[in-house]
């Protein structure tokens, strides 16, 4: 399959760096979950992805177009935060046509497009709800509708179950599984849960520690067992959460891939 998304040679300083450089091609369709110990960059990673902030050096391209930092024409990308970020005075319908808006549709199309997707994503039914009427777990099913209807190219998810609990949380994994199969949209989701990425992302991304590198690129086949995939991938974590701390430096195994 051709390479939907290439991030390359991406670098980010702050005070101090960040990411050194990081470097993978995501083929259109993927699943691919970006991991790390705390503090190495994922979100900011993300976030360059999505053309919300600069890189300080290298470059992302998406269907081979650059993605500039703040030029919205220059990509189509849908955002999911962790937090859902509706607009409480707002109907979950309106919440999702709000961002159909500057598409230029008319406001029939927009409420036509906003059911389908609050459709897809389980809460036929509830378009009328405010968000203050509707659990967590909805509001994000919310969240990802109002990504999905502007009909991304890709869709960036940045740890957004992680305020739900534990039984809201294994549910959206497979409602987002669901979606994502239906749709065959292509997604990049950070999330600090070894146990989550290996549920859902058909390619892991395991980031170094500060400042960050590809430390391993996993395709999630099937051909190493998931428990025996876990357990390798928090050793990796806990390698690299010592190196951080000044213990003895971990060389990464993988190439980046291009």
């Amino acid at each position: 399959m051709a390479v939907k998304l290439r991030v390359s040679g991406i670098g980010k300083d702050y005070l101090i760096p960040v990411i050194e450089t990081v470097s993978f091609g995501v083929e259109a369709g993927e699943f691919v979950c970006l991991l790390g110990p705390n503090g190495c960059g994922k979100t900011t990673l993300l976030r360059i992805i999505g053309g919300i902030e600069p890189a300080t050096r290298g470059a992302v391209l998406l269907d081979e177009q650059p993605v500039v930092a703040g030029d919205a024409p220059s990509r189509k990308v849908g955002v999911v935060f962790q937090e859902d970020r509706l607009l409480p005075w707002m109907t979950l319908e309106q919440n999702v046509a709000l961002v159909l808006k500057p598409l230029g549709l008319g406001a029939d199309a927009r409420r036509e497009v906003a059911r389908r997707h609050l459709a897809l994503a389980g809460l036929g039914g509830f378009e009328h709800y405010y968000p203050g009427r509707v659990s967590g777990g909805m509001r994000q099913r919310t969240a990802i509708a109002r990504a999905l209807a502007i009909e991304p190219d890709v869709l960036l998810m940045d740890e957004p179950f992680g305020a739900l609990d534990a039984q809201n949380r294994r549910i959206m994994q497979t409602e987002v599984r669901r979606i994502w199969k239906e749709t065959g949209r292509t997604i990049l989701f950070v999330t600090h849960s070894i146990e989550e990425a290996v549920a859902i992302g058909t390619t892991l991304v395991m980031l170094s520690a500060r400042p960050s590198r590809i430390r391993e690129l996993i395709r999630n086949d099937g051909r190493v067992a998931r428990g025996q995939l876990i357990d390798d991938l928090n050793t990796m974590i806990m390698e690299e959460v010592e190196r951080q701390q000044g213990g003895a430096a971990v060389t990464p195994r993988a190439k980046e891939r291009e």
